[in-house]
């Protein structure tokens, strides 16, 4: 496999249209997860991956798998236990009214998990790259450290580790994230993220937005690349999306096009960028043209209903190539 993703499925509900959460009878179901969200992405965009969470037993689990597998991902080292799977509902907003998501995720199958449950070296055997989230030690001190032995195991056996800081208010309640994460970034040979992720799970901040942001975040944590994101509100359904990416090796900093994005669903266009980057890295594409094809792969997401993206790596050239012209 050359894509490794760890952290935890979720099943999200959704209301249709521009509905307010629990005014309607109707919630439209989807499986999804940041971790999972990449791998699914990567396989669409031609890249092998596997998954790793913790399922409970029963039809929610057994659904979930079924998901994964019909979109390609590997499940074999899908673990199965616990009593429940995590909740989250989303209400996408409208007009004036911002997107609203609940977390219903306490006491999950994944958040039980813990570092004996994972035999990391038969994990990565085959693996090429690992990636996992800040989302996941949100959720616990088991997932933490799972999380902490996976990149220490990856490190060891020359496997990429990328870390997406992916910043969940929610889930820390007032929780000082730095001491987890500081160490998680150390380990990370790429590092993605926004301005807001950066500052409040690494309290780094730089002037200059992304530019000065990605060559402060390599030098202080010794990352070999760091792409920093930014999403620009347009209007309740119009977005604008660009990111940076900083090479440590070359010392270049490589910008993207800015894509103005009518939104379908705003959810899991960064999975989506970060799948692009991964895909882009594997296959030695220069920073320029890495952070171009990121970039646009997390555009066309957006205009994607439900947390996968599944555009495939055709579609994603097709989009670099009108930005370029245009």
């Amino acid at each position: 496999m050359s894509v490794l993703t760890f952290g935890e499925l979720l099943l999200r509900l959704s209301p249709p249209g521009e509905e307010r959460l629990l005014e309607t009878p109707v919630l439209h179901t989807f499986f999804g997860g940041a971790e999972a969200n990449v791998a699914v992405a990567l396989r669409h965009l031609g890249v092998p991956s596997s998954y790793i969470t913790r399922l409970p037993e029963g039809p929610l689990g057994d659904e979930g798998l079924d998901a994964l597998r019909r979109e390609g991902v590997a499940v074999d080292r899908v673990l199965r236990g616990g009593s429940r799977l995590g909740l989250y509902f989303v209400e996408p907003g409208a007009d004036l009214r911002a997107m609203r998501v609940v977390y219903d995720r306490a006491g999950s199958a994944f958040a039980q998990i813990t570092p004996a449950d994972v035999d990391w070296p038969a994990a990565l055997a085959g693996a090429r790259w690992l990636h996992g989230t800040g989302i996941t030690p949100a959720l616990g001190d088991g997932p933490a450290a799972t999380l902490t032995d996976g990149f220490a195991a990856a490190r060891e056996r020359g496997v990429t580790v990328s870390l997406d800081l992916n910043y969940r208010e929610a889930l820390w309640r007032g929780r000082d994230p730095r001491p987890v994460l500081e160490p998680l970034a150390r380990r990370a040979e790429v590092l993605i993220g926004n301005r807001e992720a950066v500052r409040a799970m690494l309290g780094v901040e730089a002037n200059g937005g992304g530019d000065a942001l990605a060559p402060t975040l390599a030098d202080r944590f010794g990352c070999r690349a760091v792409a920093i994101t930014q999403r620009e509100i347009l209007g309740p359904r119009e977005h604008a999306w660009s990111a940076v990416l900083y090479d440590a090796a070359t010392r270049m900093l490589a910008r993207s096009a800015r894509h103005v994005v009518q939104v379908v669903d705003r959810v899991g266009g960064g999975d989506s960028f970060t799948a692009g980057l991964i895909a882009a890295l594997l296959a030695d594409r220069a920073p320029e043209d890495a952070v171009e094809f990121a970039a646009a792969a997390g555009a066309l997401k957006l205009g994607q209903a439900g947390d996968f993206g599944r555009s495939t790596a055709a579609d994603v050239s097709r989009l670099v190539e009108t930005a370029r012209c245009t």
